[in-house]
C-alpha cells in the first residue's frame, strides 16, 4: 500500500522547472500570422495588412506578458538561482553570437563584391554614380555617440553592483538619451542620401547592413528603458540583475558591431 505524504514540497535543486505556459504556443501562432499577413500585403492580397497587423499585435501582447511571468519568476517568485542565471547568460550569449553570424553574412557581401568589383558597375567601387557619405561627418559623430552610450551603460552596471541608485538611473537615461540622438542622425543621413536601396549592390550592402544595425539599436533602447523602469521599481539588487546585464551585453554588441560599420562601410569602402 502506497502512502502518500501531504506535507508541502521542498525543492532539493537549485534549477527552473518552469509550469506549463500557453504563451510558446500562442507566440508561434502570433509569429505565423505575422509572417503570412506580411507576404500577402507585400503581394497585394486583400486583407494582407489587417492580418499582420493582428500577428504584429499577437506577438507584442505575446512578448509582454511571456517577459512579465519571468520577471516575476525571477523577482518575486526566487526561481532565478545563481545556477539558473548562469544558464540565462550563456543564453544570451549565444543569442550574441547568432546576432554576430546575421552581420557576418552582410559583412561577406560587402567584402565580395568591393574587393572584387564585377563589369557590371564598372570594374571599381564604390560603383560609378554613387556619392558616399563622408565618413568625418555624421558617421564619425553617431561613432563617437555609440561610444559614450557605452561608457555610460557600463557606468550604471558599476553603481549597482556598488548599490548607488541614483546613480544608476542617470547612467542608464543618459545611455537611452544618447541611444535616440544616434537614431535621430541616421534618420536624417538615410533622408539625405543620394542612393536608395535599390541602387545596386553598394545601396544593397549599405542600407541592409546600417539598417538592421539602426533596428538593434532600436531594439536595444527598448532593453535599455525597460531595464530603467525595472531599477526604478526596485527590481535590481547588487547581486540579482540579470534582466540589466542581458541589456548590456546587447548594447556592446551593438557598439561593436557599429565600429566595424565604420570602418568596413563608411570609411574603407568610401574611399
Amino acid at each position: 500500500m502506497n502512502i502518500q505524504n501531504n506535507s508541502a514540497y521542498v525543492q532539493r535543486h537549485a534549477f527552473h522547472l518552469v509550469d506549463p505556459s500557453s504563451m510558446p504556443i500562442l507566440t508561434s501562432f502570433s509569429a505565423l500570422t505575422l509572417v503570412v499577413g506580411s507576404t500577402m500585403y507585400f503581394h497585394g492580397y486583400t486583407a494582407g495588412f489587417e492580418t499582420a497587423l493582428l500577428g504584429l499585435i499577437g506577438v507584442l501582447a505575446c512578448m509582454f506578458l511571456w517577459w512579465r511571468d519571468i520577471t516575476r519568476e525571477g523577482t518575486l517568485e526566487g526561481y532565478h538561482t545563481n545556477i539558473v542565471q548562469l544558464g540565462l547568460r550563456y543564453g544570451m550569449i549565444l543569442f550574441i553570437v547568432s546576432e554576430v553570424m546575421f552581420f557576418f553574412a552582410f559583412f561577406w557581401a560587402f567584402f565580395a563584391s568591393s574587393l572584387t568589383p564585377t563589369i557590371e558597375i564598372g570594374n571599381i567601387w564604390p560603383p560609378k554614380g554613387i556619392n558616399t557619405f563622408n565618413a568625418l561627418e555624421i558617421p564619425l559623430v553617431n561613432t563617437l555617440i555609440l561610444l559614450g552610450s557605452g561608457v555610460t551603460i557600463t557606468y550604471a552596471h558599476h553603481a549597482i553592483t556598488a548599490g548607488l541608485k541614483l546613480e544608476a538611473l542617470w547612467g542608464l537615461i543618459l545611455t537611452v538619451v544618447l541611444a535616440i540622438i544616434f537614431t535621430c542622425f541616421q534618420a536624417y543621413e538615410y533622408l539625405n542620401a543620394d542612393f536608395k536601396i535599390s541602387d545596386g549592390i553598394y545601396g544593397s550592402c549599405f542600407f541592409m547592413a546600417t539598417g538592421f544595425h539602426g533596428f538593434h539599436v532600436i531594439i536595444g533602447t527598448i532593453f535599455i528603458i525597460v531595464s530603467l523602469i525595472r531599477l526604478n521599481l526596485n527590481q535590481f539588487t547588487t547581486a540579482h540583475h540579470f534582466g540589466f546585464e542581458a541589456a548590456a551585453f546587447y548594447w556592446h554588441f551593438v557598439d561593436v558591431v557599429w565600429l566595424f560599420l565604420y570602418v568596413a562601410v563608411y570609411f574603407w569602402g568610401g574611399l
